[in-house]
């Protein structure tokens, strides 16, 4: 089984890659956004430890927390931020590893690792490569202001947030530009995917 981290700027399109791949391929797809949401909910490993320090704000009546006011608090707050980072990273990557354990016994083909910071927490320890997803950043901004509604004012923030699209080239192995057609971009994706022996359902 291959194993093959993706990452990318917001609004390159991860999600149609990954969509593609899941269609396209045997694969497991694992996104580490949506284990991280596993974990903060209130029978969560992460929960129970981040409780001990943010803000009683952020939790709703029942006890679960409500997101946009965590989200706003993490991005205005650098030092909450990395505290809940050094909770939530580490229980990832540990779940992550318990998935590799079951998908390889399945004798998948493939499984893709989606994370926003696959770099910066050193996902080239457990993938055979890591893949960024390009796209330029007119045509990021676009669609993140078609798709989400965003303004430019949160265009702007979000993207400055992120790695710089050097920094991505740097700690990353191939580069899946998705600026154009992605008709495009599935034959970049399939001809990577050959490369390491991995084929479409149908070859």
């Amino acid at each position: 089984m291959k194993i093959i981290g993706i990452t990318g700027g917001v609004g390159a399109g991860k999600s149609e890659v990954l969509s593609y791949i899941e269609t396209a391929y045997d694969a497991v797809i694992v996104k580490a956004d949506s284990l991280a949401a596993d974990l903060l909910k209130p029978d969560g490993k992460a929960y129970i430890k981040i409780k001990e320090f943010m803000p009683s704000g952020i939790y709703e009546e029942d006890g679960s927390i409500n997101n946009k006011r965590m989200a706003a608090i993490l991005f205005s707050d650098k030092k909450y931020k990395e505290r809940v980072n050094s909770v939530v990273f580490p229980l990832v990557k540990d779940a992550i590893s318990d998935i590799i354990e079951v998908v390889n016994k399945e004798c998948k083909a493939l499984l893709v690792i989606e994370a926003a910071l696959l770099i910066e927490e050193h996902y080239d320890e457990v993938c055979d490569e890591l893949w960024y997803v390009y796209a330029d950043r007119d045509i990021r901004a676009d669609r993140l202001r078609q798709s989400r509604g965003y303004t430019d004012e949160r265009i702007e923030a979000v993207m400055r947030s992120q790695l710089s699209d050097e920094e991505f080239k740097e700690g990353t192995d191939v580069i899946i530009n998705n600026s154009g057609d992605f008709e495009a971009t599935k034959i970049s994706i399939d001809k990577e995917l050959l490369r390491l022996g991995v084929k479409r359902w149908e070859q």
